[in-house]
Order: C-alpha cells, then structure tokens, then sequence
C-alpha cells in the first residue's frame, strides 16, 4: 500500500520551500534528508513541536524524492512571518531518541517521517540511498519497526533480545532497492506475561525496561502490560477502606512474587514491603508507562476485579467477600463480590488512584477466578459484568485483557460481558491441536500467542513449526476473531530467534516459509553470510525449533537442575519429561558455531548464541548419563557407576564455567540488582531473600514441597556451583558409600538445603569471566570423549 503525501508529516513549523519532511541531524554530520545527501556540515537542527527554529537555522529545501541542489539553504522565518502548514501527524522525537540509543552512531543517517494511521492500521515504508535512509511511519514505534526491518533485511544486522551484530554495520549505511512497505495485518501485536516482571527481573533499573521497550518497538509491537509498582494503587486505594499503611505492606509481597498476587494466587510473601520502595516502584512504573505513551505503543495495566486483604467485609459494612482458599500452599487473597454494594466504590477510587500515579491507557488486564479460585454463591456472569462496568465507568470504552489459559476465561465470564470490548491474549495457540478458538470464545476478539518458556528455564527452542503454519491460516478462516498476535513468555530476554520470528509474523503479507526465515536469519544474526553459521541454525530449526505441538510450548529442562533422584526426569514439575527433539542437532550445531569465521566471532550474539548452544548441548547430555549412572547403581557396579559420576560432576564443573562467561547467565547480577533496592541492611537481606527463592524453592516447606521448588531453575553461574553441583555431588557420594557398605542411603532434606541457599548472602561474581570460544570448545570435546 502507498504512502499518504508527504507534505501532511511535517512537523515543524520553520519556512521549508517545497520541505516535507524534518530532517533528524546530528551536529557535525551530514544531514540525510535525501538520497544525495547535502555536502558536510549543512545541517539542519530539530525543533519542538510548535515552536520557531532559532534564528539563523539553516533547512534543505528538498522536494520529495528529489535530491536538492547543492548548497541549497534558506533561513527559517520569525514565527510571527510563518504561513499556515500542515499538522504533524504524531511528534517522532522520541523515536529518535530510541534510535540514538540503539545505533548511536548510525542514527544521523536515518530520516523519520512521520505519517498518519488509516482504517487499514499501522504501516511503514522504507526507501533511500547510502547513508540516507528514510523511515515512514504510523507511530513512533512504528517508525523504529521500520528501522528494525531496514537493519535485517537491507542491512543484513540484527539486534536481538539479547544479542547484538551492529558492531558489523558499514560507516555508511546501505541504500534500499526502490521503496519497501510493510503493514501489520493485526491491530494488536501485545507483550509480556504476568510472569515476566517476577521471573525476568523483579529488580531491574529504568535503563533495564528502556532497552526492552525499544526492542520491542524495534520489532512490531505495540502493546505491553506494565505491572511494574501496581501495588501503589492498591495500597493508596485500601487507605480509604479501613487499612493502615502497615496492614497493606504486610500484605503485599515481595516484587519477585507480585506478579501472583496481582493474579489472585498468594499475599505477603517475602515481605512486608517498606514504603520508599512502594514509592520508588511506583516511580518506576510510570516512566515505563510515559516512555510506551511517547513511542505510541499502549501501556496495559492491572485492572481491579475484586482482590482484597482479609477482614474487609468486617472493615465495610455491606461488602461481601469470598474466601479464596489456597494456591499450591500459599492462602489466596479474599474475593470482592463484583455484584455487592461496595465494589464500585474501590473499583472508582482504585481506577482514580491509578490514572493519578500512572497516567491514561485504554487496556486493563485482569482474570476471574485464575487457577482455581472459587465464586462461591456468585453469579460469575453478573460478576464479570459488574467488573466491565467498573471498568467502563473509569475508563468509558476501555478494553478488558484476560489470557487465554486452562479454562480462562470461561463461558461464564465470557457470556456476562461486552465481548467486543475483550481482547482474549492465548497462551495455548500453539501447544494444542484442534484448536478452535473462535467456537471456545464465541467470537471474542482474541491474539494468537505463546509460552515458549516458563519459569525462565534456559533451555533452547519453540514451538516455530506451530506458528507458521497456524497464524495466516486462522487469520485467513470465515468469521475469523483473530486480531493479534502475543508474546507471553514467563521470562523474556533469553530466546532471540523466537522473540524475532513470532514477532515478525504480524508483518508478513502471507504465511513465513520457515526454512527460508531460519536460513535469512543466520546470515544477519553475526553480521555477514557463513556457511557454518547457517548450517548451525538449519541444526537448530531441524531440532528444538521444529517441536511439535504435542502437550507442550517448551523445550525439556535441565537435569542437572533437578532435584537429585536416579529417577529424575525433569526439574519444574510441570516441565517435559523427556527430550522434545533430537539432541545430536543441537551438538551438530555447536560445531558447526565454533568453525565460523572470526570476523564474526567478535559479535555479541555469537558470543551469546555460542555458549547459550554449547550449555544446551551440555545439558542434554544429562539425559543421556543419569540413566546409566542409575543402572550401575542397580547392578551395584562401584567402578561404572563412579567412571560415570566422574563425568556428570566434570560436565556441572565445566556448565558451571561455560555460563560465567557471559553476564546473562550470571546470578550474582540477579541478586545485586534485588539489592540495591534497600534502604537499609534488614530490607537489602529481605530483598534478596524474595529474589533467591522465586530462582528455588519459590516459597516456605508447604508451597515448595507441593511442586513450586526448582520451577524457575535456571543454569547460571553460581546457582551451578553452590546449590545444583553440590546437590548432586552429595546425592551421589551416599550412594557410592551405600555401594561400599551394602546399607541403604539415608533420606536427605533437600528442601533445608535449598533454603539454606535462599537465606544465603554469599556474593557472586557480576562480570563474566573465561573465553567463551575456548570453553565451548571444551564442551564439543567433552561431548565427544564421554561415555
């Protein structure tokens, strides 16, 4: 589709004779407003919207698509001189200012244009010459999805979550063969769990969730859910309902564990929270809020449906509550009747309390009843109706976010709504078949999504073949209720190639040739074509990016995370108990990884990709020996089983160095962060305590010992070291005494280890340390020395 004219995007009001565009220019660098780029130095300064460019500010008067004669420059006039022009559709300052921080010095070669959104949706265009690139586009975001297309398909860079080859990018930017658009075919392209804050860092800082942000603009989204300092609102909203400020900080969690809270699943744990940090979270919240609303993308907040501290009723005359009961051990928060005389009530102040703190959105996402709640003798259809209209009667129009998952939502809450104003994000598109979501939902507007991790296991892979087969072929269907597209991992910023190709398929025009995006997308992952680099992810898509949709969304985790036991067969109880693909694919990719060339090597995502495939391949191997060790341990022959020890606690040592090479496998950063928050050496600890348990026994004895322990396990340096290893080492040393002494091994409590550990405050390195290169090799000859 064309490009609205041009002349509708100026943004500035400086004379322009013929101008349609702001050109975006750094000082001391070549303007590139078009494709024959004025001479150096002629340059051409930003203004504010709606305000005079300084006297003297020279402007190019370059007529669209048409390169401007040399020398060219006219002074801007006095604002009271200027002549009508016209209204900017949008301010891209700020897509700039993404730019700046992505590609600081490449962002002076690319001109954003700003151009209004039609009935169609978001779109964008890309065109220009060598370092004259220019950008059209709906949004500000948009703006930067345009970019990000630019620098993968033109560029031949990528810039991933995480991992990066921009260091490959030519001083002068490639130009575009003619002129490229792109439209989305969804209107919501969402992101984010209500698990990713606690499970992907509960303590990051701003400059953290800015960089997510502009990954997440730089590849097509444009809706998030921010739950980052919910708990502001309802600890100034509970206020006026009976509550001290000291009752409400006992009840909220620590950030770690907020995010269940939030979901209606547990109170109090790890905490009581200190007022500053109430505070300084809820400050938080709102420039991750400000900063969506200035790319255009939509901050999705927690709406209210009904959550409060126990006693309420008691508190507010005429309430009724509904005990909640447990959630895997922990006691679930009281249920507000929706349909009682006082929910309006909080609901209004909890809403106004919100907008006041964290500013307008127009999505709310909340779930009724989330895994397991009981309504009790209320009617869930009224229920959810006085929910939405609590919610209409805040934000007039607003829409309501629930996911997709189990039986959520169910036809009850579904048939006591406005369905047209729900947006259902599915967080089972691809892991069952037979799927038919618009029968299930009734026609709820719903976003194809997926899980393609939970916990924030490290292991690699998804669900791909899913995808592509499945999105344009839903979207396609008669009455289709398909409208987006939702990324919903538990933790994010651990699967790059995922993250790009679920994202991407919200751009595509028809259905992705998975093959050819796999093959596209080795070429750019280090910046240059390599033949081994490609036949390293053609293994890698054959294997873990090719599991079908069996029961599961991810990869098997690691055993050598799990708790010690010949017959283990997964870590997280809810984890795949066995290999979900062919493990030699991924071993095969990571020789192929260490034979790429070496002006590649020096990338990060090689780095990244490097010892993220080489700790895979490491771990698979656990499968293969446990089994074995167990056997030699049956047939009591001592001298097998401890050749076969040996070699498991070689590889945790060699795991253990592997990942310390790079910072995103380190805990010590994880447990730094979660203390820098403290005000004081009490909430430091209490910090670090919640940011330790939600990595292993997630709770007290109860809530661990009935599945949640080792569901976030993870293989990161120091968590390898001081609690998987020794674990097992333990483990193994009793059954080599109970060989010896014909006894049988004593019971262990592994839950007093694993608490031991959580209540720690041993320090932990929070640099890598060690050549990545060098150890990965050593994993591909320990692969192939093993038993």
């Amino acid at each position: 589709m064309g490009s609205p004219p041009v002349i509708r995007r100026l943004r500035t009001l400086a004379v322009v004779a013929l101008a349609t565009a702001t050109v975006l220019a750094l000082p001391g660098t070549a303007a590139s407003a078009a494709q024959n780029a004025a001479p150096p130095r002629s340059l051409v300064r930003t203004t504010a919207p709606h305000a005079a460019a300084p006297p003297h500010t020279l402007v190019r008067t370059t007529p669209p698509h048409a390169a401007a004669p040399p020398h060219t420059l006219v002074p801007t006039t006095p604002p009271h001189t200027m002549p009508r022009t016209a209204a900017p559709a949008f301010d891209p300052a700020p897509a700039r200012a993404s730019l700046k921080r992505l590609l600081p010095s490449r962002a002076s070669q690319f001109t954003l244009v700003p151009v209004a959104a039609t009935a169609s949706g978001d779109h964008f265009s890309v065109s220009g010459g060598p370092g004259a690139i220019r950008v059209r586009g709906t949004s500000p975001a948009t703006l930067l999805t345009g970019v990000g297309w630019y620098l993968e398909h033109v560029a031949g860079v990528d810039i991933g979550w995480p991992g990066d080859s921009i260091g490959r990018l030519p001083a002068t930017l490639p130009a575009v063969d003619g002129e490229v658009t792109r439209a989305a075919s969804v209107p919501h392209r969402y992101a984010l769990n209500d698990t990713d804050e606690g499970y992907s860092g509960p303590y990051r800082d701003f400059a953290s969730y800015q960089r997510d942000i502009d990954l997440l603009a730089l590849h097509g989204v444009n809706e998030v859910f921010v739950p980052t300092g919910a708990e502001y609102t309802y600890y100034r909203a509970l206020q006026d309902f009976g509550y001290s400020e000291a009752e409400l900080r006992a009840w909220i969690p620590g950030p770690a564990h907020q995010g269940w809270w939030l979901l209606q699943n547990l109170s109090g744990f790890a905490g009581p929270v200190s007022r500053q940090l109430v505070e300084a979270r809820a400050a938080l919240g709102r420039r991750i809020a400000d900063r969506l609303r200035s790319l255009g993308m939509t901050p999705v907040l927690p709406g209210f449906f009904g959550t409060v501290p126990p006693g309420f009723a008691d508190r507010n005359p005429g309430a009724i509550t509904v005990p909640q009961g447990t959630w895997l051990g922990f006691d679930r928060p009281d249920w507000l009747d929706p349909t009682g005389p006082v929910f309006d009530r909080l609901a209004a102040t909890y809403y106004q309390v919100q907008q006041r703190k964290f500013g307008d959105t127009d999505m709310f996402k909340m779930d009724l009843l989330h895994e397991g709640g009981t309504p009790g003798s209320v009617d869930v259809p009224s229920a959810a109706g006085a929910v939405q209209r609590a919610l209409d009667s805040a934000r007039p129009g607003a829409t309501w976010v629930m996911l997709g998952w189990q039986r959520n939502p169910s036809p009850a809450v579904l048939s006591g709504v406005d369905r047209s104003r729900v947006l259902i994000v599915d967080g089972l598109s691809d892991r069952y078949d037979a799927l038919d979501r618009e029968t299930q939902w009734g026609g709820t507007p719903y976003a194809f999504g997926t899980i393609p991790n939970f916990g924030g296991h490290t292991g690699v892979g998804a669900n791909t073949g899913a995808w592509v087969d499945r999105f344009h072929t839903w979207l396609a269907k008669p009455a289709s209720a398909l409208r987006g597209i939702a990324y919903l991992p538990e933790a994010t910023g651990g699967s790059p190639a995922a993250f790009e190709l679920f994202t991407e398929l919200a751009w595509q025009p028809g259905p992705v040739d998975q093959a050819a995006w796999f093959s596209a997308y080795a070429s750019r992952r280090y910046g240059g074509e390599d033949p081994h680099a490609a036949a390293a992810w053609e293994q890698l898509r054959l294997g873990p990016y090719s599991m079908p949709s069996s029961g599961w969304s991810e990869s098997q985790d690691s055993l050598f995370t799990a708790r010690p036991s010949l017959t283990a067969v997964r870590a997280a109880r809810w984890s795949p108990t066995a290999m979900r693909y062919d493990a030699t694919r991924v071993e095969n990719a990571l020789a192929e990884l260490l034979q790429v060339a070496p002006e590649l090597r020096t990338t990060d995502a090689y780095r990244f990709d490097l010892v993220d495939v080489a700790r895979q391949a490491l771990t698979n191997r656990s499968r293969v020996l446990l089994p074995r060790i167990r056997a030699a341990y049956e047939g009591r022959d001592l001298t097998v089983f401890r050749a076969l020890v040996d070699e498991w606690n070689a590889d945790e040592k060699l795991l253990g160095r592997l990942v310390g090479s790079d910072p995103r496998f380190l805990v010590g950063r994880w447990l730094a962060a979660a203390r820098s928050w403290g005000a004081d050496a009490a909430e430091r600890d209490r910090l670090e305590y919640d940011a330790r348990t939600i990595l292993t026994t997630w709770g007290d004895r109860v809530q661990s010992e009935r599945g949640l322990r080792d569901y976030a396990n993870r293989e990161w340096s120091g968590l390898i070291q001081d609690l998987y290893a020794p674990r097992w080492a333990a483990y193994f040393a009793q059954l080599d005494d109970a060989l010896v002494n014909g006894t049988t091994p004593a019971a262990v409590d592994w839950f007093a280890v694993d608490d031991a550990w959580a209540r720690g405050h041993s320090s932990y390195p929070t640099r890598p340390a060690g050549d990545p290169v060098a150890l990965a090799g050593e994993v591909l000859e320990a692969l192939r020395s093993g038993s």
